[in-house]
C-alpha cells in the first residue's frame, strides 16, 4: 500500500526545494486600486514575473533536479496546457535533458513557439490536458522516458509550495486569507500544506472556472470526479480529473472552493491591468477574481487577501474578447433590447432619456439598429453603470418613459453573438445611403447629428461601439429622397464630421441592401 506524506513531510521538502536554479523570489505587491475599491487590503504574488511567465517551473525543476542521472540522460517527457510545458523545458536546457512534451491541439500557440523556443520536442495531441496525458504516457513507455506529472507529485507539489513559504516571509502581517487557481491541484496542494504547517489561522480558498470543476466536484462527493468536459478560456485550468495526490492534501487542508465565471474573469484581468499595467492570462486572474466575490458575498472589511497571480502566458489575439466582457463581469455596462415607436423624432427622444436617467450622466457604449417593421424599432444599447446592480432599474426606467425594455446584460447569447448580428437587408429602406463618420467621443455628438438631420429623413441602419478611442466609428443608414441631394450635401458640410459614402461598396450591396427596396416610415 503506498504510504502518503504526512505534513511535516511536506514541510520538509518545500524547506529544502531545488527551485531557485530557475525561479525567482517573486514580489509580493499591494493592489492599491483594487484594495481601495474593496475597502480591503489585496496583495499579488507575481508568479507572472517567473522568467516562463508562470509558477510552474518551480515544481518542474524540482522534480528533475531529484532524478537520478541516468534518468536526466534518457529524458523526460510530460503533458501540459503550456505552463507546465515551458518549466520543464526550461529545467531540462538547464540540466541538459531531452524533454518531450505532449500538449493539448487547443493550447495557444504562444505556449506553443515558448516551449520550441526552449529546445523542447513537442508532439499536439487530444482536446484536454487528460487527452494529451494518456498519450504522454502511452510515448512515456515506448522511449524509457522519465514522466514529469503537472500536478500529481510530491516534488511537484512541494516545488509549487516555495510559493506559500515567500508569501508568508513576504508579508509577515495579519492575512485572512490566500485566494489559489486550481487546475489538477498541484499549486493549491503545496500552498496549503505550508501554510496550514505554519500559519493554519490563515485560510487557504481555492478557485476554480464554473465549467472546470472537477477538485469543486470531487471533494464534495468525497472522491475524484471526471468532467466530460472542461471549458477552454482558462486553458491552464482545464483539468477534466485532478490527481489522487492533490485531491488527499486538498480535501484535508482547503477550507473553502469558490467558482467564477468568464466575465468575472475577464474583469479580473482589466483589474490587475489598472494596478500592475502587466497581462495576466485568464488561469493568472482567477484569484483575483474570487477576492472580489468573497468580498461581496460576506461583507468584508479592513481584511488582507494575497491572489496568486500564476500565470501570463495570454495569447495577444484573446485580448478583444476580454475587453469585450471585461465591462460585462463587472458590471460596468449594461446591454439592453429596447423597442421605440418607428416614427419621426422618437430616436432622438430616445437618447433624450438616456442623458436624463437617473443617478447621472451615462455614455452609450454600443447602439446598433436596423430597420424591420413599419410599426416598432428594436435596438441593442449598451450603457455605462455606476455600480452593480443598476441595470434592471435602468430597464424599468426604460419602460416608464414609453420604451419597452429587455434586460440583457446576464443573457449568453446577446453578448456572445446577437450584438454582432444585428442588420441584414430589409424591405422597407428604400432610397438608404450607407454612410461610415467618425463621430468625437464626447457627449452631445449624435445629439447634434439628430439635431441637424431633416424632418423627412429617417435613420434606417445604425451601428456604434465604443472601442476606448478619442473617436467612434459609427456606420449610418439613412433614408434620403433623391430630390435632397443638394439638402443632404449641406448637412454633411455643416455637421463637419467625416465620413465616407459606402452606398456603392459591394459589402453594403451583399449584405445590407435590401434586393426590393420598399418605402419606409419616417423615424
Amino acid at each position: 500500500m503506498k504510504k502518503h506524506l504526512q505534513p511535516e513531510d511536506y514541510l520538509k521538502k518545500i524547506l529544502t526545494a531545488r527551485v531557485y536554479d530557475v525561479a525567482v523570489e517573486t514580489p509580493l505587491e499591494p493592489a492599491r486600486n483594487l484594495s481601495r475599491r474593496l475597502h480591503n487590503k489585496v496583495l499579488l504574488k507575481r508568479e507572472d514575473q517567473q522568467p516562463v511567465f508562470s509558477f510552474k517551473l518551480r515544481g518542474a525543476y524540482n522534480k528533475m533536479a531529484h532524478l537520478a542521472p541516468e534518468q536526466l540522460k534518457r529524458g523526460v517527457i510530460c503533458a501540459s496546457a503550456g505552463n507546465h510545458a515551458q518549466g520543464v523545458a526550461l529545467a531540462a536546457h538547464k540540466l541538459g535533458s531531452r524533454a518531450v512534451i505532449v500538449m493539448p491541439v487547443t493550447t495557444p500557440q504562444l505556449k506553443v513557439e515558448a516551449v520550441k523556443a526552449l529546445g523542447g520536442e513537442v508532439v499536439l495531441h487530444g482536446d484536454s490536458y487528460s487527452d494529451a496525458a494518456t498519450h504522454a504516457y502511452a510515448l512515456c513507455e515506448q522511449e524509457q522516458l522519465t514522466f514529469v506529472h503537472p500536478f500529481d507529485d510530491p516534488d511537484v507539489i512541494a516545488g509549487q509550495g516555495t510559493i506559500a513559504m515567500e508569501i508568508l516571509r513576504q508579508h509577515q502581517g495579519p492575512l485572512d486569507a490566500v485566494f489559489v487557481a486550481i487546475g489538477g491541484g498541484g499549486l493549491i496542494s503545496g500552498v496549503a500544506s505550508y501554510i496550514k504547517a505554519v500559519r493554519p489561522e490563515v485560510k487557504v480558498i481555492g478557485v476554480q472556472m464554473s465549467d472546470s470543476d472537477a477538485m469543486a466536484r470531487s471533494v464534495a462527493a468525497s472522491k475524484r470526479v471526471t468532467l466530460a468536459d472542461v471549458g477552454l478560456f482558462s486553458d491552464g485550468t482545464a483539468v477534466k480529473l485532478v490527481g489522487e495526490e492533490t485531491f488527499r492534501l486538498a480535501s484535508q487542508l482547503v477550507d473553502e472552493f469558490m467558482l467564477v465565471d468568464t466575465d468575472a474573469v475577464c474583469a479580473a484581468i482589466k483589474d490587475v491591468f489598472v494596478d500592475t499595467r502587466s497581462i495576466v492570462e485568464p488561469a493568472g486572474a482567477l484569484a483575483v477574481a474570487a477576492i472580489k466575490q468573497y468580498v461581496a458575498g460576506h461583507k468584508r472589511r479592513g481584511e488582507t487577501y494575497a491572489a496568486i497571480l500564476c500565470g501570463a502566458n495570454m495569447n495577444f489575439d484573446r485580448l478583444r474578447f476580454v475587453a469585450e466582457r471585461a465591462e460585462v463581469g463587472e458590471e460596468r455596462e449594461a446591454l439592453f433590447a429596447v423597442t421605440i415607436p418607428e416614427e419621426r423624432g422618437s430616436f432622438r427622444r430616445f437618447c433624450e432619456v438616456i442623458g436624463t436617467l437617473p443617478g447621472g450622466a451615462r455614455n452609450v457604449t454600443e447602439f446598433n439598429y436596423r430597420i424591420g417593421d413599419a410599426e416598432q424599432a428594436h435596438v441593442f444599447v449598451g450603457l455605462t453603470t455606476h455600480g452593480k446592480g443598476e441595470s434592471g432599474r435602468i430597464a424599468a426606467n426604460f419602460t416608464r418613459h414609453g420604451f419597452e425594455a429587455l434586460d440583457l446584460t446576464h443573457d449568453e447569447l446577446a453578448k456572445e453573438h446577437v450584438r454582432h448580428m444585428v442588420g441584414g437587408p430589409s424591405p422597407l429602406a428604400g432610397d438608404e445611403r450607407l454612410l461610415r463618420f467618425i463621430f468625437p467621443e464626447r457627449p452631445g455628438a449624435l445629439m447634434k447629428f439628430l439635431s441637424q438631420m431633416r424632418p423627412g429623413w429617417n435613420i434606417s441602419l445604425f451601428h456604434y461601439r465604443n472601442q476606448g478611442a478619442d473617436y467612434g466609428r459609427i456606420l449610418v443608414g439613412l433614408q434620403v429622397p433623391r430630390s435632397d441631394e443638394k439638402t443632404f450635401q449641406a448637412f454633411l458640410e455643416e455637421l463637419g464630421y467625416p465620413y465616407v459614402d459606402e452606398t456603392a461598396n459591394p459589402v453594403y450591396r451583399l449584405f445590407l441592401r435590401s434586393r426590393a427596396p420598399g418605402n419606409a416610415t419616417a423615424g
